[in-house]
């Protein structure tokens, strides 16, 4: 009988089967696993060479290559063990390793590294020392993984063969080992904050938690989803159709009796995906299985939580046959593994907490038997005390809690099993949560900051953050605030209309754009939105509403002058964007009477229902359809505000327009609904943002503050990837309770987040080696006191510049790298000389420089910082001035005050490379800067700038008309610095944290 060669399928799906057997284990003999699971088929064996071409093909989404991707991270992040052979986590070795394990020879390795190159970015933890011994690992993990299989699943449909599912199974698994094991004797309450960004998936993750977590053996799940019920119904629908499934949903109903069927909510209300079979099927008979849960929803898309009465056996486990044997406790393992799940999607809501509090403590079942797991969604709004634990009056044992918080903190107390995870994009009020307050939700325990993900349009793709523009053109090419970034000059008159009727026009154009990609194959574009947000308050949106949708009928589209006005739109702002930016499978049309077919049937899309504008607010007297993204297709115009603005998705999100100044920083990046996933239309999406918005008697640019604001949020970040890594000794390096220190922001106006939210903490020391810090936080210049103090500082400085040469720096553009070369005086100065020139510097009230000069201390104490190379760069466009009281002439650069908050614009990241070698980076920068390096050496960037007082804040002051000699109150005298290598390989830093917490820490590179 011949037996003909096994397809590709065939060996994908065997090393399918083989990896699964795999999971929760070390590497072994794929290879010969498969060759054997095969044998019937080919007799004659399988090659390592099919294995490796199945392995490397082009299909990224073969499943035989999305499950090796996720085994790799796993054995990648995998602790030292036997079979790790002390190699490091994420390193080519234990790749290799691994690789052999699994029964590859070496001449399989680099076309294996070519396909599944090792992730080095992943979640940056920061965490205590853990209570237990690892408990989430082996057959716990593997003998109990339906839900986390079937949820993995719609990953793999979803997403096809990214790594992102890699990254969230190992970021979900970094929470549940931090969970106390629901079989523990003795309770504990783990309580931990999972930071991702705006509009990031930070609902995948979560749901990737709550998977594992059923798995592992958590019996209640309550999620807190914000306090709008667009967000909860929203929330809870997603758990219900990519983690509950049907069967659940449909609790025992046979989905061939359509009157039973009717009365399940989404067969009952006409979801298109619910009968579309979008929905997850587990495929099995969930009540008929005793080591499969069932999940039993206590609230619906339609309700929230409500009294149970009569139906509470319904959240009583101790009700009915569930307990294998009732003498034992819920968390025994005879009985946990066949316990139902409830789950409750629960807004925040002071009634609706009180009603899931009073039926939680009827029923039978011992509070101290149920391990329990709070998601908190949105965990910075509403759940956090705002009471001062300072505040005068309060005697030590008294606590006042905001309703909210003290229903999260009652359901704690209630609940000793319960564990408790926060979910934010912006974290800056959790951390600030009083550590000591036993009840309250300060992640005590763990921080998990998620990795960017791939395929996400987040707040750095609006900005051109580290680029220069001085002698290349802006074009969106070249520029992500020229391709997507739209200005709103005014609030008032006739330019808010002109720039109103363009995002209006944006919309229309996008969406024909989009239906033309469909005629040309790509998916459909089920959902296309606008949102406009000036304003809070509900009468300012009816009003507007009224004035778009005149607006909009007065717009034209269909005429002659509507038309040509679209294609002006389209050659000045679309076609060199789409250009620019679209991806290579986005189709972008020739010339725009290709799109023209197109645009009625966007109109008819938008005015669908008889109305293009919808309000999103809670004023029930509008008469207009029900924003619904799960039921159709949604093609309109949003008008909102709150609700719009908090965790909500607004779904196929293109055009934004966005006026409304708030004072937090938090509350801000939450109004970012335009970061997000845009696949097929990134190249579409347009911001249209207040560049002069009036509040009071001053005036803020909204898109200046965004950036600031996420600078400092990824600034944050970066905080906690360097400081995530462990002692040698295994011991964390930073726990939670030392982060509040990190937070840091540029905008006065703009605070972290709410006052009632921050509390005291303070920052004692802080470094990071070969790494350009730029210090431009000066203060404003007034009548040029602080100029004139700063110039008579640096004088002695300046007088050690007697050598000049010749620096180099790499760039980067259009693929193709350059290399540029700059002039500089120079010379070697004392680190204590310096360190007292520094410290006569005055500073914005809201920023210090102590932690940096205390740094610098330590490492001249330690002998790990001798001197400094100090640089004054003479660039071809700096004017050279006599400044009153220093002989020579000096170069002096234009450099404008920021106008929205104290101080300059940073430095040219021409001159980092330089001052970064000179101090033990890796890039290099010349022959001379690499003679000058010294292992305790580090290097300065000088700068003076010219800073007259009647200067345009708009372009700062211009050099060429300071006079000769010049006054040094005109000149700001600007450094920067990297501290040597060898000071702070990974970095240093030291608290005096909240209260009676006194922690020092030292990064782990440190010899000390």
């Amino acid at each position: 009988m011949n037996m003909e060669q096994p397809g590709t399928s065939l060996i994908s799906g065997a090393i399918v089967q083989e990896l699964k057997a795999l999971e929760g284990s070390a590497p072994d003999s794929l290879c010969e696993a498969v060759e054997f699971r095969l044998r019937k088929t080919k007799p004659t064996g399988v090659a390592e060479t099919d294995l490796v071409a199945v392995l490397t093909s082009h299909n990224a989404n073969d499943a035989a290559k999305t499950n090796l991707r996720i085994q790799l991270m796993k054995w990648d992040f995998a602790d030292d063990s036997d079979w790790t052979a002390g190699t490091e986590t994420r390193s080519i070795k234990r790749r290799h390793v691994t690789y052999g394990l699994l029964g590859f020879t070496e001449s399989s390795f680099d076309a294996l590294d070519t396909e599944y190159p090792i992730d080095v970015s992943g979640s940056s933890v920061i965490s205590k020392e853990l209570p237990w011994d690892p408990w989430y690992v082996g057959s716990r993990v593997t003998e109990h993984d339906f839900y986390w299989r079937a949820y993995r699943g719609v990953l793999e449909r979803n997403w096809g063969g990214s790594d992102s599912i890699g990254k969230l199974d190992q970021a979900t698994d970094e929470v549940i080992r931090r969970l106390a094991d629901p079989e523990r004797d003795a309770p504990y309450q783990s309580k931990g904050l999972v930071v991702g960004y705006v509009q990031s998936g930070k609902t995948a993750n979560f749901s990737g938690v709550i998977a594992k977590a059923i798995d592992a053996g958590y019996r209640l799940i309550i999620v807190l989803t914000g306090t709008v019920e667009i967000l909860r119904s929203q929330t809870q629908r997603r758990l219900d159709m990519e983690l509950v499934g049907e069967e659940n949903i449909r609790g025992g109903i046979d989905p061939a009796n359509d009157d039973l069927m009717a009365t399940v909510d989404y067969a009952g209300q006409g979801d298109q995906d619910w009968f579309e079979g979008k929905f997850l099927t587990h495929g099995v008979n969930i009540a008929a299985q005793d080591n499969i849960p069932g999940i039993t929803r206590l609230t619906s898309p339609n309700w929230d939580y409500k009294k149970l009465l009569a139906g509470l056996a319904a959240l009583d486990f101790r009700q009915g046959n569930e307990l294998a044997v009732k003498s034992k406790k819920l968390y025994d393992p005879v009985n946990l593994y066949r316990t139902n799940v409830r789950l409750a999607v629960v807004k925040k809501n002071k009634s609706t907490l009180d009603k899931l509090v009073s039926d939680l403590k009827k029923i039978h079942t011992g509070m101290e038997e149920i391990p329990a797991l709070i998601i908190d969604d949105e965990a910075d709004q509403a759940s956090v005390n705002t009471v001062n634990p300072n505040r005068k009056g309060k005697t030590s044992a008294e606590v006042e809690r905001t309703a909210i918080n003290k229903k999260i903190s009652e359901l704690l107390t209630l609940l000793p099993r319960c564990q408790y995870v926060g979910y934010t994009a912006t974290p800056f009020a959790n951390v600030f949560v009083d550590p000591e307050d036993s009840e309250d939700i300060f992640p005590r325990d763990f921080i998990v900051s998620l990795d960017r993900p791939d395929g996400y349009m987040g707040g750095a793709d609006f900005y051109d953050f580290n680029q220069e523009f001085s002698d290349i053109e802006k074009t969106p090419a070249t520029s992500n605030e020229a391709a997507f970034v739209r200005d709103i000059e005014s609030q008032t008159g006739s330019k808010r209309l002109e720039a109103l009727q363009a995002a209006l026009d944006s919309f229309v154009l996008s969406g024909a754009i989009k239906l033309y990609r469909e005629s040309k194959g790509a998916k459909e574009f089920r959902h296309h939105t606008m949102l406009i947000h000036e304003s809070v308050k509900m009468a300012d949106h009816a009003a507007l509403r009224v004035e778009v949708q005149r607006l909009w009928h007065r717009s034209g589209y269909t005429s002659v002058t509507g038309l040509e006005r679209l294609r002006k739109l389209w050659l000045a702002d679309f076609e060199p964007v789409s250009r620019a930016r679209a991806a290579a499978d986005d189709a972008t049309p020739a010339d725009f009477d290709e799109l023209v077919k197109f645009i009625g049937t966007t109109m008819d899309r938008i005015s669908e229902s008889g109305t293009p504008v919808l309000v999103v607010n809670g004023d029930k007297d509008i008469e207009q359809p029900q924003l619904d993204f799960q039921a159709h297709g949604v093609w309109k115009i949003l008008v909102g505000g709150a609700k719009l603005s908090r965790g909500f998705t607004v779904e196929g999100l293109t055009v934004s327009y966005y006026t409304r100044r708030t004072l937090q920083a938090d509350t801000l990046m939450q109004m970012g609904r335009w970061f997000g996933f845009r696949p097929g239309y990134k190249d579409l999406v347009r911001l249209y943002v207040g560049r002069a918005v009036i509040a009071g008697n001053r005036t803020y640019d909204l898109y200046e503050a965004f950036g600031a604001v996420i600078q400092d949020e990824e600034e944050f970040r970066n905080e906690l990837r360097v400081f995530a890594d462990t002692e040698d000794d295994g011991r964390p390096s930073v726990t939670p309770i030392d982060v509040p220190p990190l937070v840091y922001q540029q905008l006065p106006w703009l605070k972290p987040t709410a006052t009632g939210k921050m509390y005291n903490a303070e920052l004692k020391f802080k470094g990071e080696g070969a790494k350009l810090v730029d210090f431009a936080m000066q203060d404003a210049r007034g009548v040029g006191d602080f100029n004139a103090s700063h110039f008579g500082a640096i004088k002695p400085i300046l007088e050690l510049l007697g050598e000049a040469g010749e620096f180099e720096y790499r760039e980067t553009r259009a693929n193709v790298e350059r290399v540029g070369t700059f002039v500089a005086r120079y010379g070697v100065v004392p680190a204590a000389d310096l360190l007292a020139t520094f410290q006569q510097f005055h500073w914005t009230p809201h920023w210090e420089f102590g932690p940096h000069a205390e740094f610098l201390k330590r490492a001249m104490a330690e002998g790990k910082l001798d001197d400094f190379v100090v640089m004054l760069p003479e660039l071809a466009d700096a004017e050279q001035r006599t400044i009153e009281g220093f002989s020579d002439a000096l170069p002096i650069i234009k450099r404008k005050r920021r106008q929205d908050r104290p101080g300059f614009s940073g430095s040219s990241f021409r001159q980092r490379q330089a001052i970064e070698h000179i101090a033990g980076g890796e890039k290099t920068a010349g022959v001379l800067a690499e003679e000058l390096f010294g292992l305790t050496r580090g290097a300065v960037l000088l700068s003076l700038a010219a800073d007259m007082k009647d200067a345009d804040p708009a372009v700062g002051s211009d050099p060429a008309k300071l006079s000769d000699p010049t006054s040094p109150r005109d000149i700001a005298t600007l450094f920067s610095y990297a501290l040597p290598k060898l000071a702070a390989p990974g970095g240093r830093i030291g608290f005096a944290a909240k209260k009676k917490v006194n922690k020092l820490v030292v990064k782990p590179s440190d010899p000390d």
